[in-house]
């Protein structure tokens, strides 16, 4: 994705976002999340909500790395939830942030096939025919793209997808093309293939092959002094939110060892 790609995609987040008015609102945020929460977010929002009716939290998703670029551009998101640890780490040594960054869950990769049964398959099956194309997330930005290059390596095979490699812009656009049949197969997040139960068939990528997916959210310079956003990392952190992310397809940081 190109730089001018994400300066017109911050114009428009500008444009919609009643950003003036939420400078002094306590009552509604924008949070920045990672695409495989597409799956879970809503669910920890509406969970919060139901106890805090009157509040207004909007969630924008994308890959870590385009957001990590949209915030330091100047997105007004008060909240950064991360796929990987290391960008919002990034926005604290980059001084855009509002605090300290506090892992909430662990990530898992899976192959999902919308046809092929996966039952019984493994990574370096991928270069069997009937695999004529692999989705994965961009690596350079998505770190679900990451682990599964790394899983890939691991397997001795990613020279030889190369030719049959899909890339998505991130790891819910890589679910797409896998879903659509655009590739036979995807390397995408188990949240995202746990969303559809009666879709598709996957297989849990065995941890060893790639670094963990600690998961990790930050308040950002703009969020640290509004209430909800405050409230809500500490909703995030409770029993509830945490179960909600364990029950989608995450573990917790410290069922994790974390």
């Amino acid at each position: 994705m190109t730089r001018l790609f994400l300066l017109r995609l911050l114009a428009l987040i500008m444009a919609l976002t009643p950003w003036t008015q939420a400078l002094a609102d306590d009552d509604h945020i924008t949070i920045a999340a990672a695409a495989d929460l597409r799956s879970v977010m809503y669910k920890v929002v509406a969970s919060y909500q139901q106890d805090h009716p009157d509040t207004r939290i909007d969630v924008v998703y994308g890959s870590s790395g385009n957001l990590l670029t949209l915030i330091e551009e100047g997105a007004p998101f008060e909240l950064f939830f991360s796929a990987d640890s290391s960008y919002p780490q990034q926005l604290v040594a980059h001084g855009k942030a509002g605090g300290q960054p506090v892992p909430y869950a662990t990530g898992h990769i899976v192959l999902w096939s919308a046809s092929i049964d996966m039952s019984d398959v493994q990574v370096a099956d991928l270069v069997q025919p009937r695999f004529e194309h692999v989705a994965i997330a961009n690596p350079q930005h998505a770190p679900y793209g990451k682990r599964a290059e790394q899983a890939l390596r691991a397997a001795g095979i990613w020279d030889a997808l190369q030719p049959r490699m899909v890339f998505g812009n991130d790891i819910a656009q890589t679910a797409q093309f896998a879903q659509s049949g655009s590739a036979q197969v995807g390397i995408i997040a188990e949240s995202l293939a746990m969303a559809s139960p009666d879709q598709g068939s996957y297989v849990v990528v065995p941890p060893e092959l790639y670094e963990p997916l600690l998961q990790s959210f930050v308040l950002t310079q703009r969020g640290q002094d509004n209430a909800l956003a405050q409230d809500f990392t500490t909703y995030v952190q409770g029993p509830q939110a945490r179960a909600i992310f364990e029950k989608n397809g995450f573990s917790l940081p410290d069922a994790a060892g974390q």
